[in-house]
Order: structure tokens, then sequence, then C-alpha cells
């Protein structure tokens, strides 16, 4: 079985009003109680699997579930135990699980190793079903609590849980993608990847930390980008469609689980980086893969809200990057400190979780999930031969003309206007990433080889646009502290030998073979 589901933490003061909106028609409310199965060493939990025994009822029900094919997909197994004798223990059995894809998954990663009980969880779900054109959809209200039990002469942990998961039960996933919007919209809620079992690993492991004697809890780890997963690449058989919704099914596994934890109140420097990193990912992806499938990208609707929320991410007092960065090489040439205020037109922003957690972010964010939602076995016959043919001629001439134009910019780099070198370092940047999304079409060694030519051009014109913000921001402070004009002009009198440096960089990408050809 696979699940096509959205599930959403709800804010503890719009619980009441999402349960009365809920009991507006006929629900079905169960007592769920479950006991969850890793190995000591957690390596169901590593690889984003799942395996428990849930009480519902009086019947017990043996489940698995892993990771699937995009942030919509999860592989789902349950095993209907039913009622038990009375006194008999209920165990967990794997072979309950033999012959499906999640078994597959338990398998591999097991190895045999054993099991042992991690945590527990103790809920109370509210379900209904509603009916939205010719789709039926469940929505299942889940409160209560996750708990790692005492261990050790320490008490135990309790995480508290309010979800509304929204699965589709049959029918379409825009209509799902519909409902999900309208609920996440009228009720404040976030979509979140965090599980009732990641949960309770995560509740393991502050347990054993405070068992070895540590008191500090573990930050949440942001999560980098990953290749997308192409059916039949290696085939050259990938439709428009498909080399589209997976392209924005990676990004979305790097921008979910950090909003997640962003919305969750998480504040770490490198949550927010990595958000950024994903979306600007993702607009690239928008921008240079309209082409092979064109008309099915709601860009409209969705860049001007991806744009905001980049700036809105990176939005800082102004001189930040100055205080980061350039302080300690400004003392080599003997600058003195300066006090960088910020600006006194700096235009208010929401932090990083008002941003996430706004109406705005989720609402695009729900549909771009529903976007990269894998299709029906219908729709998911391979490309034809000259579909495919097409596809990689497409994304070869998006390669060729944004290397070419690069190349181009090399050669007169030190004479651009500022804009314009700034236009170049955005280019390198979409070169990259195409390049990546799109290394399955060709030969993946050389694709790499392409791109680690790409990188000392992007360090070279990335650190050169921070010292032209750098010289902005000492200018404006000169104003009120006239020491900062010793950092613009030691700055400005680096500026010619960085641009040529930056020139050469991009003229070397004549070195770099084309893995497209």
């Amino acid at each position: 079985m696979t699940e096509i589901e959205f599930k959403f933490e709800i804010p503890a003061h719009r619980l009441a009003g999402l349960q009365k909106d809920l009991a507006r028609a006929q629900t079905v409310r169960t007592h769920l109680q479950a006991r969850y199965f890793d190995t000591a060493d957690g390596r169901l939990a590593k690889n984003n699997a799942a395996l428990r025994l849930r009480k519902e009822g009086r019947r017990w029900v043996q489940t698995a579930k892993a990771l699937g094919d995009g942030p919509l997909h999860r592989l789902e197994h349950n095993a209907d135990l039913g009622v038990p004798r009375a006194g008999a223990p209920v165990a967990v059995d794997l072979q309950r699980h033999d012959g499906t894809p999640v078994g597959d998954v338990l398998a591999r990663v097991l190895e045999d190793e054993p099991l042992v009980e991690t945590f527990a969880t103790d809920i109370w779900r509210s379900t209904r079903r509603a009916r939205l054109g010719r789709s039926i959809v469940e929505l299942a209200l889940d409160t209560g609590r996750v708990i790692a039990p005492a261990s050790d002469g320490k008490p135990e942990r309790v995480a508290v849980v309010r979800e509304l998961e929204i699965e589709l039960v049959s029918g379409s996933v825009a209509d799902l993608v519909e409902l999900a919007q309208r609920w996440s919209q009228r009720h404040g809620l976030w979509f979140s990847t965090v599980s009732k079992a990641e949960r309770g690993e995560r509740l393991r492991e502050a347990q054993q930390q405070q068992n070895q004697g540590s008191s500090q809890e573990e930050e949440a780890r942001a999560v980098k980008a990953t290749p997308p997963r192409l059916r039949d690449a290696e085939g050259g058989k990938v439709s428009g469609a498909e080399l589209q919704r997976a392209v924005v099914a990676a990004c979305l596994a790097q921008i979910l689980p950090n909003a997640t934890e962003i919305a969750a109140g998480a504040t770490a420097p490198e949550l927010v980086h990595q958000l950024r990193v994903g979306i600007r990912r993702l607009r690239s992806a928008l921008r240079e893969l309209e082409s092979v499938a064109p008309g099915r990208f709601d860009t409209a609707v969705w860049e001007p809200v991806l744009v905001e929320s980049f700036r809105a991410l990176g939005a800082q007092p102004a001189g930040d990057v100055a205080r980061a960065d350039l302080h300690q090489r400004l003392q080599a040439p003997g600058a003195r400190r300066v006090e960088l205020p910020p600006a006194d037109d700096a235009q208010p922003v929401p932090s990083p979780g008002e941003l996430v957690r706004g109406a705005a972010f989720q609402k695009v964010l729900v549909a771009l999930i529903g976007f990269a939602a894998p299709p029906d076995d219908h729709a998911a016959e391979p490309a034809d031969k000259d579909e495919a043919t097409a596809v990689r001629k497409a994304v070869a001439q998006r390669l060729d003309k944004l290397h070419r134009q690069l190349r181009k910019a090399g050669k007169r780099f030190e004479q651009l206007p500022p804009d314009q070198q700034h236009r170049a370092r955005k280019r390198l940047k979409r070169l990259r990433y195409l390049a990546e999304f799109v290394a399955p079409l060709f030969d993946k060694d050389k694709a790499h080889r392409y791109v680690e030519h790409l990188l000392p051009a992007q360090d070279t014109l990335g650190d050169y646009n921070d010292d032209v913000v750098a010289i902005d921001v000492y200018r404006a402070a000169a104003e009120q502290a006239p020491r900062a004009w010793f950092a613009v002009g030691w700055l400005a009198a680096q500026r010619p030998a960085s641009a040529h440096a930056c020139a050469k960089a991009l003229c070397a990408l004549g070195d770099a073979r084309k893995f497209w050809k």
C-alpha cells in the first residue's frame, strides 16, 4: 500500500476551532496505543523507516512504514493480528511484511539485527471522510502523547501531539491539494515531515544523552540537497513531465524538513541557509525546465511567494555580512574596528518561523507538494523514444546557452556594470543546479566532472559579490563613523584584482568538457 497524504501541525490555540470544524460532520473516535521497535543503534530511524504494534480498540495491527518516492509518498503495509486470546502476548514479527515493498526495505536495513522496544504513543484519533468532486479524502485529527519510558532512574520524556492528517482514499491528487489548502489556511496549520516515530526517536536520543550526563539538547540537523530520483533515466526514457516532477520533488526533499524545523521554533542559522538554498534550487528548476513540458508549472502563483520568502529569510541588519566575514580580514592591513548599525530605513521582516508558518508560504508549499506527487499507474508509463530525445535536446539547449553566456561574460567581466556582474553570478548558480538536476539523463560521471569545474568560479564570484556588498555597507557606516572609510578604500583597492580573478575563472569554463554533447 502507498499512502498519499498531508500531515500538518496544529497551533495549540487553534486546536479547539479545528475540532469544532471537524465535528460538523460525523466523526469516528478511536483510542490508539502503539509500541515502536528498532535496533539498539536505531537503524530503522536512520533510514526513515518505522515498525510498530498498535492496539486499535481491541484489535492489534502491526505496521511497517518507509519513505517512498517524493514528499507525499509513504510505503506502508498493515498486518491485522485480530483480537488475541486473553493473556496471550502480542509480539512483533518481521515475516508479516514479506513480499511487500516496505518489507524489502526492512530486510535490507535490519540485516537480522535484533529489535528492541524503543518508545510508545497514546493517541486519540477523530476521523471523518469528505467528498470533493469525484475524490474521497479522509481527515484524521490526532491528539495525545509520544512517550519515552523511564530509564536508568531518569523520568519518562513526553512530546505532545496535535496533528491533522489529510489522506487521499480515492480520486485525484488535485482534489487532495485543494482540501489540504482549505484546511491549512483556515486553521493556520503548517506542513510537517516529523512523524510520531521521529518524535519518539528524538525523545529516546535526548534521554540517552541525559543518562550519559549531557544536559545539552541536540539541535535539529539541517538537510542538504540530494539528486533527483528519475525512473528509467539510464534507459533514456524520461518524459518532460517526469523530469519536472522528480526535480521539484528533490528540491522539496531539502526544503520541507528544514522548513518543518524552523516552523516548530528551531533557530539554527544552517537550517535557514539550507532552506534558502532549497528555494533557490527550486526557482532555478522552474526557470530552466519549463521548456521540457510547457505549461505545467504554475510559475505566476509560485514565483512571487518564493522570491519574497527567499528575500525575507536572507534579510538581516545591514552590515551583518561585513561583521561576519570582514572584520578579521581588515585587521591585517591595520583597520580599526567599526560598529555597523542597522540601516535606518531597514524594512521589518518576519522571523523565519513566522514566515514559514505564514499562509502564503504554506499555500504554495502544499501546491508544490501536490505537483511532486508521483503519477498514477496509467500516467507512469515511460516516455517513447521521440519524447525522451526531445527532452534531452531541450535540456542540452538550456545548458549550452548558459555555458556560452558565462564564457562571454568572462571575456569582459572587468568592464561589466555591477548589475551584469551580479547576473553572471546568478547564471553560474543556475548552470550548476541544472547540471546536477539532469545528470542522470546523460553520463553522471562526466556531469560530476563538469560541475567540479564550476565550483572554483562560483566561489570566486561569491567572494567578489560579498566585497561589493561590504563596500556599500561601510560607505553607509562612514557617515556616522569616519574610520569606516579605511575599509571602503581597502576593499575598493582589492576590487580590480578580484574582478580579474572572476574573469579568469569564467573563461576557464572553456576547459570544462560539455557532458551533454
